[in-house]
């Protein structure tokens, strides 16, 4: 990492579930949060209104000068003109210029990147990724994202889509996601498994379910609760075997339910990778769970700036 001064940076991580403002520093620091449930159901005015009244808040009680905003969101974008295009959890943000509307607010300089990106840049340089030369982070939040750090760089792809794994399809069903059935988002990521169970289990579940209930259920020796998570982590491995034929990195770090689930997933998970990837692969790459905890959004929300600012 360079030389940085002890910046002070509003960190945005917008997610489809919750939205946290973050003020950090440019050593990765959190100093405050805020959360709130982004509500994807709004309209995109009303949520981005909430969003500017936190960080306005924020700013009020900031001592010193900002350096710049940071935000971490889900693709597809264009992350470096910062335009958002229609991401599948967050529905009413169609083609939003969210780098143009943050700096005519807040008058400052704004920086925006993929939330698998950015969750890739903060665990290669806060977390498990420290000293790797190749890794891949996967999202597995609500949504199924990867970023990919690769010789040291990070990779944006021609048009900013790399890493948009959700949306290949392991499947010739399964629950929607990313617009087509049998997507590793729709069989892999949060709002996936929620509609996993209500697609194998209909006459139990008639409407989706939250994952910590199905979790509880399923460490409680639940039968089709653990047939949930069996499924999904087989399709994970999938992904798995995949990324390491594919790429060949050292690491696959996993955010979120990777290290809330567990053996859950990585279980499964596991088993298939050993049997459908190349041994020399898999011998080569470690499956860990993201470092930083759950911290990693916060981190993560950071790092849109001080990557394209060159300070890390």
């Amino acid at each position: 990492m360079s030389e940085s001064p002890n910046r002070k940076i509003i960190g945005l991580d917008i997610g489809g579930t919750k939205t946290a403002v973050v003020l950090g520093t440019a050593e990765g620091e959190i100093l405050s949060r805020t959360e709130f449930p982004t509500n994807v159901s709004s309209p995109f005015d009303t949520q981005f209104a909430r969003l500017c009244s936190v960080v306005h808040a924020t700013l009020d009680k900031v001592g010193g000068p900002i350096f710049a905003i940071s935000v971490s969101i889900g693709g597809p974008m264009d992350a470096l003109e910062g335009i958002i295009k229609s991401p599948p959890n967050l529905p009413m943000w169609v083609d939003v210029p969210l780098k143009k509307l943050l700096k005519d607010e807040f008058q400052l300089p704004v920086y925006v990147e993929h939330d698998g990106n950015a969750g890739a840049l903060a665990e290669f340089y806060f977390g498990a990724g420290r000293g790797a030369n190749s890794i891949v982070f996967l999202t597995l939040g609500t949504g199924f994202g990867a970023g990919l750090i690769l010789d040291r760089k990070l990779y944006r792809g021609t048009s900013c889509l790399a890493g948009e794994i959700g949306h290949i399809r392991v499947a010739d069903d399964g629950p929607e996601a990313f617009g087509k059935r049998g997507s590793l988002e729709g069989y892999c990521s949060g709002s996936g498994i929620e509609k996993l169970a209500t697609f194998l289990f209909p006459k139990r579940w008639i409407t989706p379910v939250p994952v910590r209930e199905l979790a509880e259920l399923a460490r409680k020796d639940d039968a089709e609760a653990k047939a949930v998570f069996d499924t999904s982590g087989k399709y994970l491995g999938r992904a798995f075997a995949i990324l390491a034929d594919l790429i060949n990195p050292e690491k696959i770090i996993l955010g979120a339910l990777g290290f809330r689930l567990g053996p859950l997933l990585l279980e499964p998970a596991m088993e298939v990778l050993k049997k459908e990837a190349l041994s020399q692969a898999v011998s080569c790459c470690q499956i860990v769970p993201a470092e930083l905890g759950e911290k990693i959004g916060d981190v993560a929300s950071l790092c849109a700036a001080l990557n394209q600012e060159g300070l890390l």
